[in-house]
């Protein structure tokens, strides 16, 4: 539900699921309901009081041994990191992710920590746009090699929204219509959605300048 940006029904899942394990005193689940709270809050852009859930419910899941999630919520916390301004600390918390992952796998998350990283490059004071990009192609080659369809088009509408702000719409248009391409249901979901929006934007470019940049293409999605 998380996902698909069900929010309304993922905050009443996540508080039945905190209610159950307070009731039976099942310490991990309860720390572990707590940081879905926080993913849940920055997803609906309450990224101050989400982060500030995150930073309190991880250590302890850290304690309890529960690291199943660790990635998913770190890479939330770094975006929620980026929400409040903290940049810097995001970078700084998704390069230790990306270690972590080298040490002890959990592969899947890693186009997104790239296009993540990506983003948070573009919001930066001083934008490293050559670095954004590289994040952004790393990510779908990485996407790709996983056969992770909803990574590659997420990755594909910031680095498309990047070069249609330096004037490349046409190769904007391209990337990003091959990947929407490859999709044949779920036209409702948030990830389509946007990428449909802009490839009605691509199709019509307006006169953009190549100074132009893009801040921060999508760091609460």
């Amino acid at each position: 539900l998380l996902w698909i940006g069900d929010l309304d029904a993922a905050e009443q899942h996540v508080d039945w699921f905190i209610s159950r394990a307070d009731s039976q005193n099942v310490k991990p689940y309860l720390d572990l309901g707590y940081s879905l709270k926080g993913d849940l809050a920055v997803r609906r852009g309450n990224t101050g009081a989400g982060v500030e859930m995150l930073r309190n419910s991880l250590p302890k899941l850290h304690v309890d041994g529960y690291e199943r999630l660790t990635t998913r919520f770190n890479l939330t916390l770094a975006r929620g990191l980026a929400g409040t301004g903290e940049l810097e600390e995001g970078v700084t918390l998704l390069d230790d992710t990306a270690r972590l992952i080298e040490l002890k796998g959990d592969s899947s998350y890693l186009p997104e920590l790239l296009r993540l990283k990506g983003s948070i490059l573009l919001s930066m004071p001083k934008p490293s746009l050559e670095d954004a990009e590289k994040c952004f192609v790393q990510s779908l080659e990485t996407s790709r090699a996983h056969g992770s369809r909803t990574w590659e088009l997420r990755t594909a509408t910031d680095l498309a929204t990047l070069w249609a702000a330096q004037g490349r719409a046409n190769d904007a248009q391209t990337l990003l219509g091959r990947v929407f391409e490859k999709f044949t249901e779920g036209f409702d979901l948030a990830d389509l959605k946007a990428a449909e929006r802009l490839l009605v934007k691509l199709r019509r470019p307006p006169q953009l300048s190549t100074r132009s940049i893009p801040r921060g293409a999508r760091l609460a999605s």
